[in-house]
């Protein structure tokens, strides 16, 4: 009987050269698709989340604001994140004027450039394009890669960066690269300046893979990574530097409790992700346990709700694949690239996905995009060693079962939705499994199963990606599927029906034209007037931010003509929930505002003149 290992190796999937100049078309039309996919009606979104809309627009128009990432362009506060992310959308703004279109569209080719990256890592991982297609194809039709692609998150950017940082290890791996292993530790600091500590959930496997399947000595190795290190320092370090050490006046740091980006980076977006309340303050609160976000942590965390629908679809299967894939791969030497693949894309699908489940900090289900690149490398590299393998019974049945697997999720995930789609992805799994387990030796009849597992295995997630793409998504956590999202938990969708207010704040000529609690209400004023509106306490009104001395100084400097009431969730006189500087938070600012200065109603909203004294 023909054993797992002793079974000849099967011809590849698209033999050299016969089918090699389809490459090239092919690769055309995933990404040319994935294009269409992402950019179709983009602009049915409006400013998506306004509250990073607001940041881009304040970046358009100073180059201060863009390089820290501020709210509005007189720098009083940032968003909650570094500014890395925001530069694409403000380049394009100054570029084409600012817009949905200009702002979105940037977000949308990281997202094709992400997929080309997936195709190439997989294609050198295991040798053919084919792979690289099927594995851009799933990354490509994930619901919640088509949601942040189309979106303007941080996420689209931090997703680039991680993917093109294992494109650079892939490289790395080949001849002992120090070069691109400093390069995949460069862009895992981008990916720091981007959203902070999550991008360094893909350090320990970048790590792992290369010390076990570099071609080159233990010693190499090790100074290696730590050149890598060193780089991923720099990546991250320049920016935080320039920002800690700026000679003159700064924005305050949004999100922080003593407004600098250490703080945010160890407290709010570091501890407080992983631990919960009471580690910074920052967009979204910081509800201990998340179950308003997130749902309630641990394994099952992400195989419910909005986390399941979002990235899930393939998630099952790719864990199964992991372990059929090493098995498959045990005997193979130390250096083979497809088992240093699944422990480069495999471990870092492990790491992430207990983190997100084991988090209890701020989480919403969008984070899981972080997974798509990491589950469609590790499926792909698996069905290249299960084709290789597909005379062994082992390999065959594995294979069953990681599409049975798949499609058994998917069915359960559509519920009542698309039955049609139920009926598709069915039929093509009993077609697939029969053909692979019982007609693996005749190589068309292979070949037939092959697609018919595609088809099974993308079938639900790529009509719930189509239909993600054909609504739109606005507001701080949206989500995917087939009716359109604008959930709350901070600003909305950047518009205001209060014309009387927004044309009031177009005759302004001063530094802010307004002041007002929070982005709740900056975001769609300043986006709907062209002005500089401040957010006092930024995203949710409860940073230290500015201190009631400092805004007291900017209006008797003239620098604010108005204060619109309301917004924001605010804080006394503590700040955030970290605390604060004494006299700060937006709750004392209004209570200065309304004893010193007389209230008028502009449109139903009450507003306060700065430039008179009651």
């Amino acid at each position: 009987m023909t054993t797992l290992m002793t079974a000849p190796p099967a011809p590849a999937v698209t033999p050299a050269p016969a089918r090699r100049c389809l490459e090239r078309p092919v690769l055309a039309a995933l990404l040319l698709g994935t294009a269409l996919l992402y950019l179709w009606d983009l602009g049915a979104s409006g400013y998506a989340n306004s509250f990073y809309a607001q940041a881009v627009q304040a970046g358009t128009t100073s180059w201060k604001a863009m390089l820290f990432g501020s709210l509005d362009a007189g720098n009083a506060i940032t968003v909650d994140k570094p500014a890395f992310f925001l530069w694409p959308m403000e380049i394009s703004g100054r570029l084409f004027g600012f817009g949905s279109w200009s702002m979105l569209v940037p977000q949308a080719l990281e997202g094709v450039a992400t997929v080309a990256l997936v195709h190439a890592a997989v294609k050198r991982l295991t040798g053919s394009w084919v792979w690289g297609i099927a594995a851009g194809a799933a990354l490509a039709l994930t619901p919640v890669a088509v949601l942040m692609f189309r979106f303007n998150n941080p996420d689209a950017m931090l997703v680039l960066l991680l993917t093109g940082g294992a494109y650079a290890v892939v490289r790395a791996l080949e001849r002992a690269s120090a070069r691109w292993l400093a390069v995949a530790g460069f862009l895992v600091g981008l990916g720091f300046i981007t959203k902070m500590g999550q991008a360094l959930l893909v350090v320990p496997a970048m790590g792992l893979a290369y010390l076990v399947a570099a071609p080159t000595g233990v010693v190499s190795r090790v100074r290696h990574l730590a050149l890598s290190l060193v780089a991923l320092v720099v990546g991250a370090g320049w920016w935080i530097a320039l920002v800690t050490w700026w000679p003159g006046d700064r924005p305050w740091i949004g999100g922080s409790t003593d407004g600098t980006e250490l703080d945010l980076a160890f407290g709010y977006n570091g501890l407080g992700r992983l631990f919960g309340s009471g580690q910074g303050n920052g967009g979204g609160g910081g509800m201990s346990g998340n179950a308003g976000f997130g749902g309630a942590t641990g394994l099952g965390r992400l195989f419910r709700g909005d986390m399941a629908t979002e990235a899930s679809w393939l998630l099952p299967g790719a864990l199964l694949a992991l372990v059929l894939g090493l098995y498959l791969s045990r005997t193979a030497p130390r250096t083979d690239t497809r088992r240093a693949g699944l422990i480069l894309l495999g471990g870092s699908l492990l790491v992430t996905v207990l983190v997100f489940s084991e988090m209890k900090g701020v989480i919403h289900p969008y984070y899981t995009i972080a997974l798509a690149p990491l589950m469609a490398g590790v499926l792909a590299i698996t069905a290249a060693l299960v084709w290789e393998r597909r005379h062994a019974l082992v390999a065959r049945l594995g294979a069953a079962a990681v599409i049975e697997t798949t499609v058994l999720w998917d069915v359960h995930l559509l519920g009542s939705w698309q039955p049609a789609v139920k009926a598709l992805v069915v039929i093509a799994s009993m077609v697939a499994i029969t053909a692979l387990v019982w007609g693996a030796r005749v190589k068309q009849l292979a070949t037939v199963g092959l697609v018919a597992a595609v088809i099974a295995g993308l079938g639900g997630s790529a009509a719930y990606a189509v239909s993600t793409a054909s609504h739109a998504h606005t507001g701080s956590i949206p989500s995917s599927g087939p009716v359109a999202s604008s959930m709350g938990g901070g600003p909305g969708e950047g518009t205001t029906s209060n014309a009387a207010l927004v044309a009031l704040l177009k005759a302004t000529t001063t530094t802010w034209a307004a002041a007002t609690n929070g982005t709740g209400s900056s975001a769609p004023l300043q986006l709907a007037s062209g002005k500089q509106v401040m957010a006092i306490g930024g995203f949710n009104g409860g940073d230290a931010a500015p201190t009631l001395a400092q805004f007291q100084k900017w209006v008797a400097e003239g620098k604010v003509s108005y204060y619109v009431s309301g917004g924001g969730t605010g804080g006394g006189t503590g700040g955030g929930q970290g605390g604060g500087q004494s006299g700060s938070g937006s709750g004392s600012i209004a209570s200065w505002v309304a004893a010193s200065y007389p209230a008028t109603t502009v449109g139903g909203t009450t507003v306060y003149d700065l430039r008179t004294t009651s």
